[in-house]
């Protein structure tokens, strides 16, 4: 059983920077495929980027390639979200994902575990 642990959500200004973290536990880490969704209010959970166990291979949705970048280190078990010139349509609540496997997957039914969420604002 994976136990995963998101931070660093908050209130923004469009145009600022966060970082997401996941912290994993329980599980082997560097056997998961790891990936962020996340859900504004009244609409469907959205794939956001996806990351390989190692590390060497990556996904991003297009509302978010080049302003996003996923990175993960396996030392520490977690899995990171930068996160850059924020919009106000980034506003939702942004989980990470697990899945064991080496591919790279977009489609939320594909992960087995799933984090709690954090909050993401970002004013306009």
């Amino acid at each position: 059983q994976v136990h995963l642990v998101e931070s660093g959500g908050g209130l923004v200004q469009a145009g600022g920077s966060l970082r997401l973290s996941c912290a994993a536990s329980g599980g082997t880490f560097s056997t998961y495929a790891m990936a962020w969704f996340r859900q504004a209010p009244g609409k469907e959970r959205e794939f956001v980027s996806a990351i390989s166990w190692s590390g060497g291979r990556t996904s991003y949705a297009d509302s978010v390639k080049g302003r996003f970048t996923v990175s993960r280190d396996n030392a520490k078990n977690t899995v990171y979200l930068q996160m850059n010139s924020l919009k106000a349509e980034d506003t939702a609540v942004y989980y990470c994902a697990a899945r064991s496997g080496l591919v790279v997957l977009t489609t939320g039914n594909d992960y087995r575990y799933w984090g709690q969420g954090t909050q993401v604002t970002v004013s306009s």
